[in-house]
């Protein structure tokens, strides 16, 4: 074990996209890490066991092995990542040490779960208050937390784009005819690609645009069937690809489009305005940071007329949003790069572990 390195244990899902960047990330900045997971994921972590057949129950009775697991680590920091599970987790595991703890939120966590029913909430709730630092990727989402609990330290940063990839930013803000539009959500409720499907049919059926979805999602195989009914050309799919030819992929389109429902500083709109695409969103709080000031173009959520004006409007003209593009880098140069945003993280995780 490393001394000079600051210890971080990580709990979260291991399956999780962003802890699939976050991890490397911390020990590229020279922390020891070891990440802890009840899910199983591709990225090397310890496996915390599900026990029980109730699944509520699953983190609080997995506490006595990661109470284990901390005594073999020796963690400087614990570092839970979605408040209700890891974050309770966490809280309960930490109840009586002084070792700090870091609560990621990631939205859902803040925005869906304390919804669903009153243990929900509390959970979410102990969390928050056991938490020596609370971290969001946007200032709306940290002030719905600071509604349900009172914080004892806060930072607002989002988990950006990693500086390497901003050679992909378009060369040339010339849009291709029909216009390419991609979708980059999984197909899950909250990201409504049905609506969006739908309220595009007349300019896919013109030749006017083309829409790439993922091929992922639990409604991936209903919104198959759904465009099968429709009978809807131009629309294609992708599979899972690795960070770099993702970006690729993504960075040959010329427009982003997210009609979600709910979101706080999604990554792949930071994507699309590093790589040089004009965004389309639906005008939610929680994407407001970044969309606000011309950074793209908003619509009401599920108000179709106002998306598809808006998209004709693009595709029938020669509205290459120059300045929108290039403004939109600029800004991911200021606050939206990857590895600035984790050594943020990590000097918070510093100042709460000096003198320890």
């Amino acid at each position: 074990m490393n001394k000079s390195k600051l210890r971080v244990l990580v709990l979260g899902d291991s399956r999780s996209f962003h802890l699939e960047r976050y991890i490397p990330e911390l020990k590229r900045q020279d922390c020891e890490v070891l990440l802890a997971s009840m899910e199983t994921g591709r990225i090397e972590y310890y496996q915390l066991q599900w026990k029980g057949p109730i699944r509520q129950l699953h983190y609080r009775l997995a506490v006595p092995e990661l109470g284990i697991l901390m005594d073999k680590f020796q963690p400087q920091i614990v570092d839970a990542h979605f408040a209700s599970g890891y974050g309770h987790m966490a809280a309960l595991a930490l109840k009586n040490s002084t070792i700090p703890l870091v609560v990621q939120l990631w939205g859902s966590d803040i925005l869906i779960v304390p919804q669903k029913s009153f243990l929900h909430k509390r959970k979410t709730v102990a969390a928050l208050k056991r938490a020596d630092a609370v971290v969001a990727d946007s200032q709306f989402l940290l002030d719905e937390a600071v509604k349900m609990a009172m914080l004892k330290r806060t930072l607002v940063e989002p988990f950006g784009v990693e500086t390497r990839y901003l050679e992909f930013h378009k060369k040339d803000y010339a849009l291709s005819r029909p216009l390419k539009i991609i979708v980059p959500r999984p197909h899950e409720k909250v990201y409504n690609n049905s609506f969006i499907l739908i309220s595009l049919k007349r300019m896919l059926e013109k030749g006017l645009i083309t829409l790439t979805f993922p091929d992922f999602g639990s409604l991936f195989y209903d919104f198959k069937s759904e465009l099968s009914n429709l009978n809807c050309p131009g629309v294609s799919f992708y599979k899972k690809y690795e960070r770099e030819p993702f970006l690729k992929m993504m960075s040959e389109h010329d427009v982003y489009l997210s009609a979600a429902h709910s979101d706080s500083s999604p990554v792949s709109l930071i994507e699309a305005m590093a790589l040089g695409l004009i965004p389309i969103v639906a005008n939610i709080p929680g994407i407001q940071e970044w969309s606000q000031n011309s950074g793209a173009f908003t619509f009401q959520k599920d108000n179709a007329l106002e998306l598809a004006a808006i998209v004709l409007n693009i595709a029938a003209g020669d509205l290459t949003e120059a300045q929108m593009r290039a403004g939109n880098l600029i800004r991911v140069n200021s606050k939206g790069l990857f590895e600035n945003n984790v050594a943020a993280r990590i000097d918070l995780m510093k100042q709460l572990t000096a003198g320890l």
